[in-house]
């Protein structure tokens, strides 16, 4: 079997009928990585003497029951780094861990493992998750496939980058206002937000705890889907973690739309959309339409408040989990002759300047006599925001509309904050109703990739597959690769 631009199910199907191996698998994205990366910057480490274990342990259970063995033994895949897999470096894109190695492991990280997964490496992201466009490393910007010139999106670039490039055909990242579903429209790949609470954040390096959710990349729903099923559970380490059992997402993408109830808001699809990007994801609507699914226009009048909200309540909690970064317990130190010195120093050089914005903001909201006008209130409007998504919820079963209202622009050219936050206005709402939310791709505006979004009810995680999956069989814009893998 030829590697290149294989799915992961074509890849496991392979390893069963003895046709590869994992370590021809391995051996292809260590190739693919060592051809590419140099132009994209999509990791920060490569794990390579767990991957060779890995692909030994995978060997062994395909040997002894292909059959049983799960759909991810032998099958090469990337970590965003901010999942700590212990002893090896996790950095979260920031110079404040850039020597850090954990003790331990993530609940997802080590579901892989058993799974037989063979992790290649750590990717890049924007630093401690906090960005749009994976320009806020401090190791480097990563280029999209499409366009090196060109941001990937963010804050899981560089695991948006390693799927779309075809150096792993899954990668896992997080996503706390759009940080899988926006990279993966700006890179044409498909990005699962799951609900929040389904999969373990323990062993997560923390951005905003109420927001941040793990997740997969890959070519296809089908991919995604398995991926998701791979770490999903309840975990008692992690106190948020959703008990009730996972519903089947593998089962579901056979089930279509015929019948189906889809709301389009009327909210995501007005001011502030490039023309290219509306009309592809209103010929997306077409489609589910001529498949048998009843459209309706719905509304969710809070929306314009997403954004305000989400920048209020991340930033506060961002500023209460990033105090613990001092110098004094682990990570970066710079020493000077006071203690209040040397953390002032340490957290001065250690931090970029988009993680400070967001600790001072969020100390502002959190301070005396700012907390009720700011977090509290803040938190009121989330509420508002979820309850008009159980409302539109009990009209229809899915919602349709934009991932991100452009496509991936030239690096450096946003330097405003907020023109740069508004790239998030359609997926911050998904996070803050802690509700399910998928990417794929739908077309292409200026050569470049769009995202559709597919929203459900919380815990109606399957229901975002099936929808996803049905449009997907029904078009041809998933088999569509990268400029620079289409010419490799």
């Amino acid at each position: 079997m030829s590697c290149a631009g294989a799915t992961a199910a074509e890849m496991a199907a392979s390893l069963r009928a003895g046709q590869t191996t994992p370590r021809q698998l391995l051996d292809h994205a260590r190739a693919q990585l060592s051809r590419l990366d140099g132009r994209l910057n999509a990791f920060l480490a490569h794990t390579d003497d767990l991957a060779d274990r890995q692909c030994e342990r995978a060997a062994g259970m395909l040997a002894d029951d292909p059959a049983g063995a799960g759909p991810l033994c032998g099958i090469p895949i990337a970590l965003k780094d901010v999942l700590c897999l212990a002893g090896y470096p996790t950095t979260a894109g920031s110079r404040i861990l850039e020597d850090f190695r954990p003790p331990y492991t993530a609940t997802a990280v080590q579901r892989l493992l058993d799974a037989g997964a063979v992790p290649v490496g750590k990717t890049n992201c924007d630093e401690f998750a906090m960005g749009s466009s994976t320009e806020n490393s401090a190791f480097g910007a990563v280029g999209n496939p499409w366009d090196v010139e060109r941001v990937p999106g963010g804050s899981s670039g560089g695991s948006a980058a390693a799927v779309a490039s075809g150096m792993v055909p899954i990668s896992y990242g997080t996503d706390t206002g759009g940080s899988i579903r926006q990279p993966a429209a700006l890179t044409g790949v498909v990005g699962f937000k799951p609900t929040y609470g389904r999969v373990s954040r323990y062993g997560l390096i923390a951005f905003a705890s109420s927001l941040d959710q793990i997740g997969p990349f890959a070519q296809t729903v089908e991919d995604a889907a398995v991926a998701y099923v791979a770490v999903a559970g309840h975990d008692p380490r992690d106190s948020t973690s959703v008990p009730d059992p996972v519903d089947d997402p593998v089962s579901a993408l056979q089930l279509g739309v015929d019948g189906i109830r889809l709301g389009i808001p009327r909210e995501y699809m007005g001011a502030g959309l490039e023309p290219g990007v509306r009309d592809r994801v209103s010929e997306a609507i077409a489609v589910l339409e001529g498949l048998g699914a009843s459209i309706e226009e719905v509304s969710l009048p809070s929306t314009d408040l997403g954004l305000s909200t989400y920048y209020i309540i991340a930033p506060a909690e961002c500023s209460s989990n990033l105090a613990r970064y001092d110098g004094v317990r682990f990570g970066r130190r710079v020493e000077r002759p006071s203690l209040t010195e040397t953390l002032l120093r340490t957290r001065g050089e250690g931090f970029g300047p988009e993680v400070e914005r967001r600790v001072m903001l969020g100390t502002y909201a959190l301070s005396s006599g700012y907390y009720d006008a700011y977090y509290r209130r803040a938190q009121k409007v989330r509420t508002l925001i979820a309850r008009e998504f159980d409302s539109v919820f009990e009209r229809v079963d899915a919602l349709v509309c934009p991932t991100s209202p452009k496509v991936a622009f030239t690096m450096g050219t946003i330097q405003d904050p907020l023109e740069m936050y508004l790239n998030d206005a359609l997926t911050i709402p998904v996070n803050l109703a802690g509700l399910p939310g998928i990417s794929l791709p739908c077309g292409l505006s200026r050569e470049l990739p769009v995202g559709l979004q597919v929203i459900a009810p919380r815990l109606r995680d399957a229901r975002v597959f099936q929808v996803a999956r049905a449009y997907e069989q029904a078009t041809q814009w998933h088999a569509l690769r990268a400029p620079m893998v289409a010419s490799a």
